[in-house]
């Protein structure tokens, strides 16, 4: 990976950034419109390197504490549902669970991830709901993925996403989150409700990683 110090455009709003933060792997750099943080494209993980840092992921359907940690998102999204509803747990990883935790509250849902289960066909299908776990900031193309992402939801559909949100710039800079050379994007509540007024939709954080944008 190189360390261009260049500033890129945005890649969830195209619009300028500047300089915010360098450590000693990557330059980081905000957007000046939707404050977005986000590195280089020349920064970028490669897809195998990606996938060995995921290998080493543990998260397993019967692990309790795993179970415990998604519901931090399956229960408040689970208020917002119908019954029956269908959908999509996008970037499930290697060992789907979540899924099977809305499956078990009588949904429907099927499960995508662009290493593990890539099948492109369920993208161009439409769900009254899509759950992206510890996904977002992995994003190499915000803007690209969550276009399909806000075809694919009906109107009155919910994304539910859980990713850490940026705080300031004090704490980024001491920030584990940012040590993993996966997460490349990084996004604060100001980013969120950018993207939820640009969908004209609505957007609720019921935890301290946890959004629910409903499309309008």
């Amino acid at each position: 990976m190189g360390l261009s110090n260049s500033n890129p455009s945005c890649p969830l709003c195209q619009s300028s950034s500047s300089f915010f933060h360098k450590d000693f792997r990557r330059h980081y750099f905000k957007c000046d419109t939707c404050s977005l943080v986000c590195i280089n494209q020349d920064s970028l993980p490669s897809i195998e390197t990606e996938k060995a840092q995921y290998d080493l992921h543990e998260n397993r359907p019967d692990d309790l504490n795993y179970q415990n940690f998604l519901n931090r998102l399956a229960e408040p999204l689970l208020e917002k549902l119908n019954p029956n509803s269908s959908g999509l747990d996008f970037g499930c990883g290697p060992g789907p669970t979540l899924s099977l935790i809305l499956e078990e509250a009588g949904h429907r849902v099927s499960i995508y991830d662009p290493i593990y289960h890539p099948d492109i066909n369920l993208l161009s299908q439409s769900y009254d709901f899509i759950t992206a776990t510890e996904v977002f900031e992995h994003l190499h193309q915000p803007a690209k993925d969550l276009k399909v992402l806000f075809n694919a939801l009906h109107t009155g559909g919910w994304l539910g996403i859980m990713t850490k949100r940026l705080l300031d710039k004090e704490s980024f800079t001491k920030w584990h989150y940012i040590q993993d050379h996966t997460h490349v994007c990084f996004w604060s509540e100001t980013t969120f409700q950018w993207l939820s007024k640009k969908w004209g939709s609505s957007v609720e954080f019921p935890g301290s990683d946890i959004v629910l944008i409903q499309k309008k």
